[in-house]
């Protein structure tokens, strides 16, 4: 049973150590805490325009390391000038903390600042002019007028951030948060602040015991700040990096959006002249060339120049029809394909068998492909008159899976075989399949001696 009152001793001695280390040692260490804080943020705001209003809790800071460092030993009376310094740090450090809480709930009144510049050089100038038993009495109340006004301070802000949440329709996470944050800190500087005065002038003996840490708590809460301060800085950066590469990106796609639409419109502007120098070309084709032409048609005497000059007649009016670049019907050019194909065989008194697709085919060709096809037909034609010696010629065309097919097969006696293995090169098979290729087709031949020759043109539509 005897222990335990030196248990309860070790505890209270303890207590006290704590205690009187709080005293000597916590406001230095805070205050040269603060100093570094505050020379931080003092060179990031002046850093960056938008966040010039940290200076003012830089502000705050040195004018709480001011008025430690000019705090007066309770057992020497202060000076008028010493307590005129040591209140007009206070002075500096509530105008810096009330333009602080004024910018951070956007809203500011004009004479609050010139206000409170004019309380700055009212303290000093007061104490140092009255008598130091009057001075020392306005002392206290320049304390408690400028505590009341922090606290004023402080509640208008809340009232305000309080407001302007009720008022959001649509919560926002980030910024109940910070009203969280910032309410739980200047609810403690209060607290601080509140026991402070009661300190100073009602002195109950109840606080005193809790006098050192009331003291230490309004430096702590301002690193709080001036740390939050910082990650808004740190969090800003971030955000302004992440809209710097994002701005980039759509820099980087507007830049290929104008490239590709200036790319199409030269494509397209290109293709207009190129469009009008063939139109022009067949215009001057049909009116000149066309006319002495047919002219030598009608008024030569020999009819192999005749013949000549019709057959160059039709190539020209085939090579106008391309030159014009209008779309044909894939029915159109089977009609003027079956047309030519049955009456040249017949001439040639070779029997031709021709099979079309059905008529319900709405297909188009390019004027290109026509042409193109045009001429294959001829060529194939006319191999099968001049060098096959058959009777019989079918011509099948269909439409399958998007392509345009035609078979022609003669029952002649095929190519010789002196020529196998270059069939691109007798008869004019290169020409074909080089026709077939510029459509992005193909044409394939098979021939045997005895079983006639097989043309295989594949055109995609």
């Amino acid at each position: 049973m005897l222990p335990a009152p030196h248990g309860a001793a070790s505890i209270a001695q303890a207590s006290a150590e704590w205690t009187l280390l709080a005293q000597q040692f916590a406001p230095a260490w805070l205050a040269a805490m603060l100093l570094m804080m505050s020379i931080t943020i003092a060179l990031l705001a002046c850093l960056h325009a938008r966040e010039r209003h940290a200076l003012y809790l830089s502000g705050m800071m040195l004018g709480w390391v001011a008025w430690t460092l000019l705090r007066a030993d309770a057992d020497v009376p202060a000076t008028a000038l010493e307590a005129g310094l040591r209140l007009s740090s206070l002075a500096v450090l509530v105008l810096c903390g009330v333009q602080f809480l004024q910018h951070q709930m956007i809203w500011s009144q004009r004479w609050v600042a010139p206000a409170l510049l004019l309380q700055v050089l009212l303290v000093p100038l007061s104490l140092l002019l009255l008598p130091p038993p009057q001075a020392q009495q306005l002392s206290p109340v320049w304390s408690g007028l400028m505590t009341l006004e922090m606290l004023l301070a402080m509640a208008w802000y809340l009232r305000l951030r309080w407001q302007a949440g009720q008022a959001n329709e649509q919560p926002d996470p980030a910024k109940d948060h910070d009203f969280m944050l910032m309410s739980c800190m200047l609810g403690l500087a209060a607290t601080a602040l509140l026991g402070d005065l009661l300190l100073e002038y009602f002195n109950p003996l109840s606080l005193n015991a809790y006098s050192p840490w009331l003291a230490l708590m309004p430096p702590l809460l301002m690193l709080a700040l001036g740390l939050n301060v910082t990650v808004d800085f740190a969090r800003a950066r971030k955000d302004a990096e992440s809209r710097h590469v994002q701005f980039e990106q759509q820099m980087h796609d507007k830049v290929a959006d104008i490239e590709r639409n200036f790319g199409l419109m030269v494509e397209q502007k290109l293709e207009q002249v190129t469009e009008r120098e063939r139109k022009r070309i067949a215009a001057d084709l049909h009116d000149d060339l066309g006319a002495k032409l047919l002219t030598i048609v009608h008024t030569s005497e020999s009819d192999r120049i005749s013949t000549l000059a019709r057959e160059a007649l039709e190539e020209m009016r085939l090579s106008v029809r391309g030159l014009t670049g209008k779309p044909v019907q894939l029915l159109d050019a089977l009609g003027d394909w079956r047309a030519e194909v049955v009456s040249r065989l017949g001439q040639a008194n070779i029997l031709a068998e021709w099979k079309s697709p059905p008529e319900d085919i709405i297909h188009t060709l390019p004027a290109r492909a026509y042409v193109q096809t045009t001429r294959i037909f001829r060529e194939a034609v006319s191999n099968i008159i001049k060098h096959s010696g058959g009777t019989h010629c079918t011509v099948s065309c269909n439409v399958q899976d998007g392509d345009f097919m035609v078979v022609i097969q003669d029952n002649g006696q095929g190519i010789p075989a002196e020529l196998d293995g270059r069939l691109d090169r007798g008869h004019g098979m290169a020409s074909m399949k080089s026709r077939a290729k510029q459509m992005q087709g193909q044409c394939l031949v098979e021939s045997g001696a005895g079983w006639g020759t097989v043309i295989r043109l594949t055109i995609p539509l």
